[in-house]
């Protein structure tokens, strides 16, 4: 920036190029594209973003290979996954592990922070109905190990997962009552215990206990393609308006943006506040929601 001012400041906003978008009381600067890539790497159907403990941001793509490793300043650091994914869909860091959604395979395989494969949960091309897998969509882990999975193209569950991969339950079925699901899509845990579950074509999130018990619903939404919830229990949800939603941990409606134009895949947050966007083509771009404030 030309303009020395401190951050947030009215002067700041005006000098800058790119948009500015706010979520409740922060102002974010939209820097699109985001990510340094080497010139042997082209982008090819961005689907998912995810960040691990230490501020490295993993983008998640339909080329070779799928996974694209940038630090926090977004400097290319590696590349991993080639020849292992077969159809790229959801991401998950939880510390230094990577878990990845292969969707037309339909597994979840787990990675450390070097690609190196630790766990595969599912049978690879062995799609069963209502039951792991059939076209799963995401993936989460919460505090105490276990690993959740929205299975959500063929089937509408998820399903509960020991850390050693271990099949501990599965709730869900079709339909648009409480409980049931049409393209669960994304599945996030909340600090209180809640998994959030955006159930897409009944344009709603849902909310259960960890053993799969409804609690509740959030409304107000278009097609929610994905949730991430900061360590706060502040919940963001992407839509196909397309809009990026933020919410108190009770649903209040507290900031809502327009930060894409066509839809937000993904979304993910860091340990300063910022935002990343995985959009789908035609932009099929990384986009970093930077907090200037």
């Amino acid at each position: 920036m030309d303009v020395e001012a401190s951050p947030g400041t009215g002067e700041e906003c005006l000098a800058r190029t790119e948009p500015v978008v706010c979520l409740g009381k922060h102002l974010y600067a939209v820097e699109r594209p985001w990510g340094e890539l080497p010139d042997k790497i082209h982008l090819s159907y961005v689907t998912d973003v995810a960040v691990d403990s230490c501020d490295r941001v993993y983008l998640f793509h339909r080329g070779d290979p799928p996974v694209i490793v940038f630090d926090s300043a977004g400097r290319y650091l590696r590349s991993w996954g080639s020849g292992l994914i077969s159809d790229p869909h959801g991401i998950f860091c939880c510390h230094d592990r990577i878990f990845l959604v292969d969707r037309d395979a339909h597994q979840v395989q787990k990675y450390d922070a070097e690609g190196r494969l630790e766990l595969v949960i599912g049978e690879r091309h062995r799609p069963n109905f209502q039951a792991p897998f059939n076209a799963p969509t995401d993936v989460a882990v919460a505090s105490n190990g276990e690993i959740y999975v929205a299975d959500g193209y063929g089937n509408s569950n998820v399903h509960r997962y020991s850390s050693e991969g271990r099949l501990l339950q599965t709730w869900g079925r079709p339909g648009a009552g409480s409980g049931e699901f049409t393209t669960p899509h994304a599945v996030r845990i909340h600090p209180d215990g809640r998994v959030f579950v955006a159930d897409r074509e009944n344009n709603r999130v849902q909310m259960f206990t960890r053993d799969g018990r409804y609690v509740g619903e959030w409304r107000d939404l278009y097609h929610p393609m994905d949730i991430y919830i900061d360590k706060g229990g502040v919940v963001y949800i992407t839509d196909q308006v397309p809009r990026l939603s933020m919410f108190s941990p009770d649903g209040e409606l507290v900031g809502r943006c327009r930060p894409s134009t066509f839809n937000s895949h993904g979304v993910f947050g860091d340990s300063q506040g910022n935002l990343f966007l995985a959009e789908t083509p035609p932009e099929n771009r990384l986009t970093r929601l930077a907090r200037i404030d």
